[in-house]
């Protein structure tokens, strides 16, 4: 079976616009082109739109996808199956979240006293989520599943109140980090500081606390960009490297 632009527009959902921006960017060439100009997809296509869409969907970028579907040793299989896994979680989590909200309205409505811990379970799995999605692959094959799936764990565990405290550190250890910047030493009582609040964040996740694991960790936010990114663009550049020097000097200090 063959489609034009707008065949294919109609079967995909995809807009025409859409279709045609694809192929100037060479992630979806069409088959061929008829004698009257027109775009002519096949079954091929079709198969490498459905990709293309499925990944758009758990939020890849049009130049990973790109990446992906050009490497030599991508298998449409294999993708699918790991598309179904993505997406049931991404299910899961959509479906805890409106548990929440409806338990929320009902006993809003009701005059019901909702527990204080369920308010916060669709946003813990929320955050959950995310740290696999950005780093789940890293952080497993550093720190082994165990140690990855009992952090999660704790985390689904939190009270409201530590859920709070973890979220304040996080927002008092960026502010610090800005500060700090500006003395560029990392081996400042500043830095001392953001140190201490990075630790007592940490050990919300952490079972245990490892002086090399630690040092690991903040090598990791250098050494990989996407950790580098999260610091550096809310802290200012520069940030994610100042926080692994002053964790190395507070570790290499005691």
């Amino acid at each position: 079976m063959e489609y034009t632009v707008h065949q294919l527009a109609e079967l995909s959902g995809v807009s025409g616009r859409t279709l045609r921006y694809y192929d100037q960017i060479g992630l979806l060439p069409p088959a061929r082109i008829n004698s009257s100009g027109y775009r002519i997809y096949g079954e091929k296509e079709v198969d490498r739109l459905q990709q293309i869409l499925f990944y758009r969907e758990l939020e890849v970028s049009l130049d990973e996808i790109h990446k992906i579907l050009e490497h030599p040793d991508f298998d449409p299989v294999i993708a699918l199956k790991a598309h179904y896994h993505k997406l049931t979680q991404k299910r899961d989590h959509l479906e805890q979240l409106l548990h929440t909200v409806k338990v929320t309205i009902e006993s809003k409505e009701g005059g019901i006293k909702m527990p204080d811990k369920e308010k916060f379970e669709g946003l813990k799995a929320e955050r959950i989520r995310e740290n696999e999605r950005n780093y789940g692959a890293e952080i497993r094959e550093k720190y082994g599943d165990r140690e990855i799936d009992e952090s999660n764990a704790r985390l689904r565990g939190m009270s409201e109140q530590d859920y709070h405290h973890m979220q304040t550190l996080e927002v008092e250890i960026i502010d610090s980090l800005k500060k700090a910047l500006e003395t560029n030493s990392p081996a400042s009582e500043e830095a001392e500081q953001i140190v201490q609040k990075h630790k007592q964040w940490l050990m919300y996740s952490w079972s245990k606390f490892s002086e090399e694991a630690y040092q690991n960790l903040a090598d990791m936010y250098v050494a990989d960009e996407r950790f580098t990114s999260y610091y550096d663009d809310k802290a200012g550049p520069g940030a994610a490297q100042f926080l692994r020097d002053a964790i190395h000097h507070y570790v290499n200090k005691s």
